[in-house]
């Protein structure tokens, strides 16, 4: 069994404690928080399991590194704090372990992440011999292992679209509905997830994997933005009010340009409300799902949706990254110790855990 330890215990910490008890091949052997009220708590009910695991969560990262745990599943955010969740990260490999996360966005593509980020965790290897893998559902499996696999089922390939389509008030996490994305902020306001060159940074590896995936070289990556507004105040069981005329929709495309063209292209609607921008592309049921639509002879669309946590969308997404990333783990203490991107790590099935009594 390897020891394993999560770092973490938001959405996708949650969902992390579950998968990872759930592995036939894991143990879970600590769980860290940064919340002091959490400290104490079993990792059970901080998992959202129903019952106890008799791991009480702890903030004490020194004495849990010190332990020497084998893997690390790292579901801290790293969105409004990239230098520490690098720096817990690099910590983490020093110490040995294998990480997995999807909290640093510029390593999904961990060939032409920006020295600065690159660097630090090369030298963590070289020093502890650990590994780390970065990926997650949208960056993530949605726009890179998914739509390569399913291109292979094409005759004539002509171009490949992946899309995020949801109704964020699902989404359990107010301030970066409200603030990154701009949901029920004035038109004026400039959502941070949509700046200028910020869509083409978090996404933009996802494309150059693609290009990679199918050999082709890209002329550039472009990015194009489209909001709009509520026509009516609309309220939300988890975030309150999001009033009219303020945004409650956006719709970006990064562009992957071939031959003067888009043809490899991450696109993500967003709604507060499915009222907002009927227009836009819609998800089967309203509520959300990923999609890959290959273009070409036969055109192919695959549409996904996961749910979790009592049918909820967001947290069935969070979920799909966790399997993801804790089902790479195995493989990752096979290898040699290095730093993997999606194209390294295959995606394989669930052995062992098929009837598997649920955690």
């Amino acid at each position: 069994m390897t020891s394993t330890i999560v770092w973490g215990t938001g959405n996708v910490g949650r969902a992390a404690i579950r998968a990872v008890e759930a592995h036939p091949a894991l143990e879970l052997t600590a769980v860290i928080v940064h919340d002091p009220g959490k400290v104490g708590r079993d990792a059970g009910e901080l998992g959202g399991l129903g019952h106890d695991l008799g791991i009480a969560a702890t903030d004490d990262v020194g004495a849990v590194l010190a332990t020497s745990p084998r893997a690390v599943v790292y579901a801290a955010s790293g969105d409004i704090r990239p230098d520490g969740a690098l720096a817990d990260i690099t910590r983490a490999i020093r110490a040995g372990a294998v990480v997995v996360t999807p909290s640093v966005y510029a390593l999904y593509d961990q060939r032409n992440a920006p020295p600065e980020l690159r660097e630090p965790v090369l030298s963590a290897i070289a020093d502890g011999g650990g590994s780390l893998f970065v990926s997650g559902v949208d960056p993530g499996w949605g726009n890179d292992v998914l739509p390569l696999l399913i291109s292979g089922l094409g005759t004539v390939v002509d171009a490949v679209r992946c899309q995020e389509i949801f109704d964020y008030s699902t989404y359990d996490q107010p301030d970066s509905v409200r603030y990154l994305v701009g949901m029920g902020q004035p038109m004026d306001y400039e959502p941070p997830m949509i700046a200028p060159t910020v869509p083409a940074m978090v996404w933009g590896g996802q494309v150059r994997l693609m290009a990679r995936g199918l050999g082709v070289e890209l002329d550039e990556i472009r990015e194009t933005v489209e909001r709009r507004p509520l026509d009516a105040t609309v309220r939300t069981a988890s975030m309150g009010a999001f009033e009219a005329g303020t945004q409650g929709a956006v719709r970006f495309e990064v562009q992957g340009v071939v031959g003067g063209e888009p043809l490899i292209v991450v696109e993500h609607v967003t709604r507060i409300h499915p009222s907002c921008a009927p227009d836009w592309p819609t998800p089967p049921d309203g509520a959300g799902a990923h999609r890959v639509i290959i273009e070409g002879r036969p055109r192919i669309e695959v549409t996904v949706e996961a749910v979790d946590e009592g049918g909820n969308r967001s947290a069935g997404g969070n979920a799909t990254a966790v399997g993801r990333l804790v089902g790479a783990v195995d493989w990752l203490l096979e290898a040699e110790p290095g730093l993997y991107d999606a194209l390294d790590v295959p995606l394989r099935p669930a052995t062992g855990r098929l009837g598997r009594k649920r955690p």
